[in-house]
């Protein structure tokens, strides 16, 4: 132990990383239906780890939330603020029943259990994980008008409390929001987030590393013999031009596949296009070839931002047929985006200035119609750091502002800004998609790496002291944390389902971590779910619930 005190003491670094490295072997494990994820094993192996006496610069924890959570706003800020209407009422209920029962139940177990004004806003404060409340009732206990000395004891009391449960409250709302309502809902986190995405999409969302069996778009090789004697304009145009002829071999040599020109008996024809139409348009040409040296094509995908001059809230079906059909010719339009929300492909489906398209066909053929939709988009696998940098700039100075209520200072805190910070800064990505390129899996590292490396800097630096703190003072304080972790939360899971009505386990987990202000919990959500369902619900509760859990330190103070 001596020896990894030592290693600890000189490189802190060390003692992170296999936290993390445990963590999430343990989190691999099954017991029986039950696992506990990657997070909470970095939260297991941290505080087993801490008890070689570590400690981590407290400016890391801040860190690692502030990107963890700014990353979670940023992918899910288009989401955000296309959904937050009216629907978003039930969410300010369930953040507010959340934090009403709480506080009954924090005041109960302090009637019973005959605890001081400390020990009850410590104990709020860890089973809530909570640390505004530490500064809120510490402040409220300094203006009780109490002796120095007395004010000191209550003020050590509320840190005490804090110590011992704050562990057992974040693995409390990762059991509830992971593991209890997808049993309660009876569907699972993935597949009832899959259920909002097609519902949404008005499809079949295929998992990573899934392609459909049936792709919409196809290419194929025919032999001549009835197309025989007709021109390549008849054969696209009897199709309404949702299919072209790509390459056009006459024995052993190529030509170009003009409008006009004629087919010959056994010409050799690439046919791409739209599933259904060239399914109609087989029969009318021959039989089909499977291989044919020279016929293939390349073809690619390009990404254009929509904004043409004069067709800014236009149907897709009338923006096609402005346009000559030279320049649409040999052009199919894979996906639509808006604010980063796919749009249907369908003919009456309006365009704006904004959205992005997503055009296939050969390197000539996509590179001339990002040419006439607007401008080019290019696929980028780097980040924009200025437009990352700004964002969490703007989200730790709104995280510093203070508001004043009943003479009580309230603050969102780092982790509030940044969340909201990260919601406008992916809406306006979404809004000017040619700034602040975040590829996806640079997202996934921040939210993943972030959020694992806060969770084990708690632990590493409150494991020890909070083992130490139970050995001293017993396990009341311990057991009496377990259950205000677990009995609000678990009552505000019953009313959003039966009174609120929250049919969707993935939903409802988002608001119930948010309604905690549970980062970890959320985070292990949106892993199991694979999707940013979770995000919307869990941001508006969020918002509301660091709020109103930081007033619940003065309340304590006054009705314990």
């Amino acid at each position: 132990m001596h020896e990894l005190h030592t290693i600890f003491q000189r490189s802190p670094e060390v003692a992170l990383f296999l936290s993390l490295a445990i963590g999430y072997y343990i989190g691999r494990i099954n017991f029986g239906s039950f696992q506990l994820g990657g997070v909470g094993g970095t939260l297991l192996a941290a505080v087993l780890i801490s008890q070689a006496g570590v400690t981590i610069d407290s400016g890391v924890k801040a860190l690692m939330l502030s990107v963890f959570i700014y990353a979670v706003g940023y992918s899910s800020g288009p989401q955000f603020f296309a959904s937050f209407n009216r629907k978003t009422l039930r969410e300010f209920a369930l953040a507010a029943f959340l934090a009403l029962s709480a506080l009954v139940t924090v005041v109960a177990c302090a009637k019973l259990f005959h605890l001081n004004k400390g020990l009850a806003a410590g104990l709020a404060a860890g089973a809530l994980t909570q640390s505004a409340i530490v500064g809120t009732a510490g402040d409220a206990i300094s203006r009780l008008g109490l002796p120095p000395t007395e004010v000191k004891f209550l003020q050590s009391e509320v840190a005490i409390a804090f110590a011992v449960t704050y562990v057992p409250g974040l693995l409390s709302a990762i059991l509830v929001c992971v593991n209890i309502v997808p049993r309660f809902m009876r569907e699972g986190l993935h597949d009832a987030a899959i259920k909002v995405e097609n519902a949404a999409e008005g499809g079949i969302r295929l998992r990573p590393g899934r392609s459909a069996s049936m792709p919409g778009l196809v290419g194929r090789a025919y032999r001549a013999g009835p197309a025989a004697g007709r021109t390549i304009a008849e054969i696209e145009g009897n199709q309404r031009d949702l299919i072209t002829v790509e390459r056009l071999r006459r024995e052993d040599r190529l030509i170009d596949p003009a409008a006009d020109v004629v087919l010959e008996k056994d010409d050799i024809i690439l046919i791409v296009g739209l599933r259904k139409w060239v399914v109609v348009a087989a029969a009318l040409l021959g039989e089909e070839v499977a291989e044919a040296e020279g016929i293939s094509v390349e073809m690619e995908s390009r990404q254009a931002v929509f904004a043409r001059k004069g067709m800014n809230h236009v149907t897709i079906s009338k923006a096609r047929n402005s346009l000559d059909r030279a320049l649409r010719r040999g052009v199919f339009i894979l996906g639509i985006t808006r604010a980063e929300r796919p749009l249907p492909l369908l003919w009456e489906t309006e365009l704006q200035h904004g959205d992005v398209i997503t055009f296939y066909g050969s390197p000539e053929n996509t590179k001339r119609a990002v040419e006439v939709a607007g401008y080019d988009l290019p696929c980028s696998d780097k980040t924009d750091f200025v437009y990352l940098g700004l964002g969490l700039v703007s989200g730790l100075l709104l995280g510093l502002v203070v508001a004043y209520v009943g003479g009580f200072a309230l603050t969102l805190g780092a982790g509030g800004g940044c969340l909201l910070m990260g919601l406008a800064f992916g809406w306006m990505r979404g809004k000017y998609p040619k700034y602040g390129a975040m590829p996806s899996a640079a997202s996934q590292l921040l939210k993943d790496f972030g959020l694992s490396a806060f969770v084990a800097t708690v632990g590493l630096n409150s494991g020890m002291q909070a083992l130490l703190t139970i050995r001293q003072s017993g396990i009341t304080i311990l057991l009496l944390g377990i259950f205000v972790a677990l009995f609000p939360l678990l009552l505000t899971m019953l009313f959003g389902r039966y009174v609120l009505r929250y049919n969707n386990s993935a939903l409802l987990a988002g608001a119930l971590a948010g309604s905690r202000a549970a980062n970890p919990a959320f985070g292990q959500v949106l892993e199991k779910s694979e999707s940013a369902v979770p995000t919307v619900p869990f941001a508006v509760t969020y918002a509301i619930a660091s709020v109103l859990l930081a007033l619940l330190g003065p309340l304590l103070v006054e009705l314990v």
